[in-house]
């Protein structure tokens, strides 16, 4: 850099840092053409405008003295380039967050959901047993939760395999009648097994 050039520098530095007054000027005479500059990258006026409020909020909040290398106006726009990028950044890490927690809230909804539905199933399930008649319950439970053939439970309980069938076809229809709101649910338990 030639010297003329450094000693200009060092004097705008020396300026800026000593009258902070002077900001005010320089805004506004450079903020026409940061803002243009700033709507390019983001997109949106009301932001690019926040853009440029934000970087002279900065330097005007600075303690330490500013150094400018180049010029004024590249200080600016430099400035005004990384403000920019960091709010773009910035929001892409929040977007980012925003679709995880909606993803996680989505997770835990449902599964908390299924796990409401197939409580209340179960609950309902165990209800329509226990209002089965004895006998019909007691085949009903030896040949669903024993495993037990019609024979075998006949043979048990000392009945006809005719009257094991009968009372196997009394219960499931009133299971049928009774869970017929839960059948979506029991669908998809049964498919995602």
């Amino acid at each position: 850099m030639p010297p003329d050039k450094k000693n200009d520098i060092n004097q705008i530095n020396e300026h800026l840092n000593a009258n902070r007054n002077d900001w005010d000027e320089i805004y506004l005479q450079h903020y026409l053409a940061l803002y243009n500059y700033a709507f390019i990258i983001v997109n949106d006026e009301t932001l690019a405008e926040e853009m440029i409020h934000q970087v002279f909020l900065k330097i005007l909040e600075k303690k330490e003295a500013i150094i400018i290398h180049t010029s004024l106006k590249a200080y600016l726009y430099r400035s005004v380039y990384n403000e920019c990028l960091n709010h773009l950044k910035h929001q892409k890490v929040k977007q980012a967050y925003q679709v995880q927690a909606i993803n996680n809230m989505k997770a835990n909804t449902e599964n908390l959901s299924d796990r409401l539905q197939y409580r209340e199933l179960e609950q309902q399930l165990r209800k329509t047993i226990n209002e089965l008649p004895e006998q019909c319950r007691t085949i009903f439970q030896l040949s669903r939760f024993e495993e037990l053939k019609y024979t075998e439970i006949a043979h048990q309980l000392g009945l006809s395999v005719k009257t094991v069938e009968n009372q196997m076809s009394k219960a499931l229809k009133r299971l049928r009648s009774e869970l017929v709101n839960f059948l979506p649910l029991i669908f998809c338990l049964l498919f995602k097994i």
